[in-house]
């Protein structure tokens, strides 16, 4: 009793001592931080961690979710499983759906990144920014490449996540209280929810593959509430792998994959959830249900909460990503203030309204 009784005030100890230490490493910079980046939790959100039983100091865990223009954000609780903790609504996304492809492209990453405390930025000119870590190792195994994709504020985007600052500074908090004493947390960036029937609407879209790889991941962790490990090899992402005995446990990006399993225990309910959707997403095909556009001509979205309040900030897309595709697509005219087809749409946009020099 009295060693369990040590061993707590350790513990309590070591919480409080990580809890009051300047947090001076955040983006690589030994510079005292600005206050928006130490600012505490508000209340209301201190009062749902302490209902929902998620210490303070607890791992987080990110999921994006484009068409629904939705960031969620899970924490661990006290059982050392991940419960929702906040949705946030996506004030701006830009490209369309499918990952960045090549820098230039609008296209915001999909995938599985990790974020460590260099790839905080508290001095950002977007108020505050987290760098989702793009390119990871499967993007460059990939040949994807590109820089500086951020999660950040100021709801203008080109190829990021843009929240309002009010939104930025809680996520913000969270992610810098969760780096408190360990190296990273996780990002999952999807197309949409990955559901049978938003597989069965994008079926024809070229990139249905990928997505449906990343379903795997995101069926891990939905069967489970614990985060995936994620490993690239033969320029694919492999989750919760363990190698073989006597097999190396080497994951190269660009080689082929080592022998390996998958864990038991999350390879037998992840494959519950997964024959479960194939009948669904088999019979949705049966019933022929509506397949969507490939490409939408919009650059990026919102979420529906946000149209009123920036009602210029979603326009017609000036690049293609997938044009190949599609050619009988016409160009589509880019000129504000003239009368073209983007102003009459959604009006003209104010100077300086997607400004993305800095990060």
């Amino acid at each position: 009793m009295i060693r369990a009784t040590v061993i707590r005030a350790l513990v309590l100890a070591a919480a409080l001592a990580a809890a009051s230490m300047p947090v001076t490493c955040l983006g690589g910079d030994s510079n005292p931080l600005p206050a928006k980046a130490t600012k505490e939790l508000p209340p209301a959100l201190l009062s749902l961690l302490r209902q929902k039983k998620m210490p303070k100091l607890s791992p987080i865990l990110v999921r994006i979710f484009k068409e629904e223009a939705e960031l969620e954000v899970w924490k661990q609780d006290t059982t050392g499983h991940f419960q929702l903790l906040k949705i946030f609504p996506i004030c701006r996304w830009s490209g369309d759906l499918g990952p960045k492809l090549h820098a230039g492209d609008r296209q915001a990453p999909e995938g599985f990144y990790t974020v460590t405390p260099e790839l905080m930025n508290p001095n950002s000119n977007y108020y505050l920014a987290i760098n989702t870590g793009f390119p990871n190792s499967f993007d460059k195994a990939n040949n994807r490449n590109g820089s500086l994709l951020m999660i950040h504020g100021d709801c203008s985007s080109m190829g990021c996540y843009a929240m309002t600052d009010e939104q930025i500074s809680e996520i913000y908090a969270l992610a810098r209280d969760a780096l408190l004493g360990r190296p990273s947390f996780q990002v999952q960036a999807y197309p949409f929810r990955m559901t049978p029937a938003n597989l069965a609407r994008h079926r024809t879209h070229p990139q249905l593959a990928f997505w449906k790889m990343l379903k795997i991941g995101n069926d891990h962790f939905e069967a489970t509430r614990l985060e995936p490990k994620v490993d690239v090899c033969d320029r694919r992402y492999v989750f919760d792998a363990q190698a073989l005995p006597n097999s190396p446990n080497v994951f190269n990006p660009t080689a082929k994959c080592p022998a390996f399993v998958v864990n038991p225990k999350i390879a037998r309910r992840a494959l519950e959830k997964q024959r479960a959707d194939e009948v669904e997403y088999a019979q949705l095909l049966e019933d022929n249900v509506p397949a969507v556009p490939i490409y939408t001509g919009l650059d990026g979205g919102m979420n529906e909460v946000f149209l009123a309040r920036f009602p210029v900030r979603v326009t017609l897309a000036q690049v293609l990503p997938y044009a190949s595709y599609l050619p009988q697509l016409p160009p589509i005219p880019w000129v504000d203030n003239d009368g073209s087809l983007t102003s009459k749409w959604f009006g003209a946009c104010s100077a300086g309204c997607e400004v993305t020099v800095g990060w």
